[in-house]
């Protein structure tokens, strides 16, 4: 068993302008296993969030998506795309989006997620596996909504990224 907590906080940063459409956490620690990241919160207008991991533009992300509410299931495939979405927001929903990021900083493997997001009011639930083919060890992570011409996060959404420790 780990003497430690297994989830370390390695930052928080809370909206207070609610005309944000991207953050980047940067200047990530290699010194975890895997890292989770968790956003709570709302978009003005409903929009897919992606992710982007050091500034890579290049067409290195696939992700599969599953949907589901209380009367239906759907599935799609996205390849060679230039970002890896990771959640969905609609207009006004109030949802939790999680993020499982397994072997950040290994150098000699392609980077694997697991995500999953929700809307209490819509019951819709979304899950992604994504994969960034890159061997590279993640220092950075761009989260940024579909159109920066409409689509914000709300002031008061937060973006917490975990750091977990090797057992």
């Amino acid at each position: 068993m780990a003497a430690g907590p297994t989830y370390e906080p390695i930052s928080t940063t809370t909206l207070g302008n609610s005309t944000t459409w991207e953050i980047t956490l940067s200047s990530i620690p290699q010194t975890y296993t895997d890292l989770v990241l968790v956003i709570n919160g709302k978009q003005q207008s409903g929009t897919t969030i992606k992710l982007q991991y050091n500034s890579d533009t290049g067409s290195n992300y696939s992700v599969l998506r599953l949907a589901s509410n209380n009367t239906s299931m759907a599935n799609e495939n996205y390849n060679n795309e230039t970002n890896q979405p990771f959640a969905l927001g609609y207009a006004n929903w109030t949802y939790n989006a999680i993020l499982h990021l397994m072997n950040y900083s290994n150098t000699t493997t392609y980077k694997t997620t697991l995500s999953r997001s929700n809307d209490v009011t819509t019951k819709l639930a979304l899950l992604y596996n994504g994969m960034w083919r890159s061997t590279a060890a993640i220092n950075s992570i761009r989260i940024f909504t579909d159109n920066s011409s409409i689509t914000y996060f709300t002031a008061g959404t937060t973006f917490t990224l975990y750091g977990i420790t090797a057992a």
